[in-house]
């Protein structure tokens, strides 16, 4: 039941008990563990991706609290990134990892998997970098050099790759495939203005019915639910075929079924459960050029976040903090074994401007949906079971949304411009086509040392490395208006109006008193990530100087109205 409220002041204090947020996280929590499975040997093994499916779940949960928290402080999911997918594919297809012929049987949990333990340690190493970046407040500056001719690519290049991925688990059925796809083009696109009458309760109104707009929030999971009933549908009449060598066999729903007998009902998630992490050079590099990815595209989160929950832009600690929790939650991924990092879900952001709620309790009661999926081993199982062309339908459209988001980016630059057109251009088709000849031509880039082979193999077999790279060395040497390069209105859409500081200090401020007793005291004010406190005098010139004279007056009026859910 959704019970949708109206707020009094910015909507990121708001209450509402909407399980909103953690079902549309949903989709892409599921997608990269059962991505990873193939390159990681488990293909077969059922039981053992359901344990990764909570892992993810678990884990996802602790970094949503962490962020909420201590972070960037607005109401933003964390989840599993594919910016991390695509390096740790090609570090998976060095040739020390090839996956023998299967063998061994599919019951048991493969829980000292080599190739999982060093993709464990990589990140380890690579979230140290991400963390030093943001607590130091190193992001900023990064942020002066890249523009959205970095951006653009790297993103791009991050959904691309994955066209195998798709289209091998699409064409197990391509019939299903193509229904998935297009329950949830009907749900998102055709149907995301129709309102639906949901049950909820208002002080003011009781019980009654209020409009939701359900297919325009969970268009994925709807089109998974009814395809996979489909699916059930027609195994139980026997019309798919029950031959495992026939066509269209892997989109019966009793494929796959024994792994909710075989899973646990209770399975708590621990760090180093599949083992104790080995490091790699080549898999640091590689995790590297994710993390890098990852956090270009979390600052953008920060801002549209803000702006959709009607909080003001987020000043620099509160990124650097944001950043920073983020590289804490890619540590904590790495020690429990999720196969990947964390970041902000950008599909999450959309929802807050569909619901018009946007909560920090709310997403705090999502993680906390999260922690209890990831300890109840049935909700694994049973999403690990997903017949195998619903997943690849599934993996068409977020994919490609993917892709189209990282394009969208070019809209902040001049596309009449030749220079933009080469830039975007040969930074794309750079990525697609060295990573290709590389993978095929590997013998060809040894040079004598094994770690120095390996560092480059898996650099170069990364597409959005070789994109993002190039785009970023051609977008600072070739010459280009600030304009013409998309800066001004980059910047200018990530700066909001002028704000009372004091509002801001009661949205970004530490809780549970950190910020006003530890970050106002001794070294710790110089910190990057402490919230930067102005005296009386110097607080009000500043709101004179911005032509907010009567904002403090405001500013106590809206604290009147929010301050019991600022506590936190």
């Amino acid at each position: 039941m959704a019970i949708k409220t109206k707020q009094k002041g910015p909507h990121c204090f708001g209450w509402c008990p909407c399980p909103g947020h953690f079902l549309t996280a949903m989709g892409g929590l599921v997608a990269i563990p059962l991505i990873l499975s193939k390159e990681l040997c488990l293909q077969h093994d059922l039981l053992t991706q359901s344990h990764l499916i909570s892992t993810i779940f678990f884990v996802s949960g602790i970094c949503t609290l962490l962020q909420v928290l201590f972070g960037v402080r607005l109401p933003i999911i964390q989840g599993g990134t594919f910016a991390f997918l695509t390096p740790t594919l090609a570090m998976l297809s060095l040739p020390k990892w090839k996956c023998p012929a299967w063998t061994q049987n599919a019951t048991l949990v493969n829980a000292t998997s080599p190739e999982f333990i060093e993709v464990q340690g990589a990140i380890i190493v690579a979230s140290c970098f991400q963390i030093f970046v943001g607590f130091s407040g190193l992001i900023g500056f990064l942020m002066r050099f890249i523009g959205p001719l970095t951006i653009a690519p790297t993103i791009t290049l991050v959904a691309l790759p994955l066209f195998d991925s798709a289209g091998d688990e699409a064409g197990q059925h391509w019939g299903i495939a193509f229904m998935t796809i297009s329950f949830i083009v009907l749900f998102s696109q055709y149907l995301k203005d129709v309102p639906v009458p949901v049950p909820s309760y208002q002080r003011g109104k009781k019980c009654h019915l209020s409009p939701v707009y359900l297919f325009q929030i969970f268009p994925v999971l709807l089109g998974l639910s009814l395809s996979w009933l489909l699916c059930y549908v027609l195994t139980v009449t026997d019309v798919l075929p029950a031959d495992p060598t026939a066509y269209g066999h892997l989109a019966r729903t009793d494929t796959r079924g024994d792994v909710l007998s075989q899973a646990p009902w209770f399975r708590l998630p621990y760090p180093g459960q599949w083992g104790v992490p080995t490091v790699s050079l080549a898999g640091i590099f590689g995790i590297l050029a994710g993390v890098i990815s990852s956090m270009l595209e979390s600052v953008g989160d920060y801002y549209a976040c803000a702006r959709l929950s009607g909080a003001p832009p987020p000043p620099k600690h509160a990124i650097s903090r944001g950043i920073g929790v983020e590289g804490i939650g890619c540590l904590l991924a790495g020690a429990w074994g999720t196969g990947n990092g964390t970041t902000s879900y950008s599909e999450n952001v959309g929802a807050l401007g569909i619901t018009k709620v946007g909560s920090r309790m709310v997403i705090i009661a999502g993680a906390c949906a999260m922690l209890l999926s990831g300890i109840f081993g049935k909700v694994g199982a049973m999403l690990a079971s997903i017949p195998t062309p619903v997943i690849g339908g599934m993996f068409l459209v977020m994919f490609g949304v993917i892709t189209a988001v990282g394009i969208s980016n070019l809209q902040y630059t001049d596309m009449n411009s030749s220079r933009n057109i080469f830039i975007f251009g040969f930074s794309v088709f750079a990525g697609l086509t060295v990573p290709n000849w590389a993978s095929k031509n590997s013998t060809l880039l040894e040079t004598g040392i094994i770690q120095l082979d390996q560092v480059i193999q898996v650099l170069l077999t990364t597409g959005m490395f070789v994109g993002g790279l190039l785009g970023f060395i051609l977008d600072n040497t070739i010459p280009g208006t600030l304009e013409e390069r998309g800066l001004l209105a980059w910047k200018h859409s990530h700066k909001g109006e002028a704000d009372n500081s004091h509002l801001v200090s009661k949205v970004y401020d530490l809780p549970f008193g950190i910020g006003t007793k530890y970050c106002t005291v001794s070294w710790f004010r110089y910190l990057p990530a402490c919230p930067k406190r102005l005296p009386g005098g110097k607080r009000m010139n500043e709101l004179k100087a911005a032509g907010q004279e009567n904002s403090v007056k405001a500013s106590s009026e809206r604290d009147s109205e929010v301050g019991a859910d600022t506590r936190i």
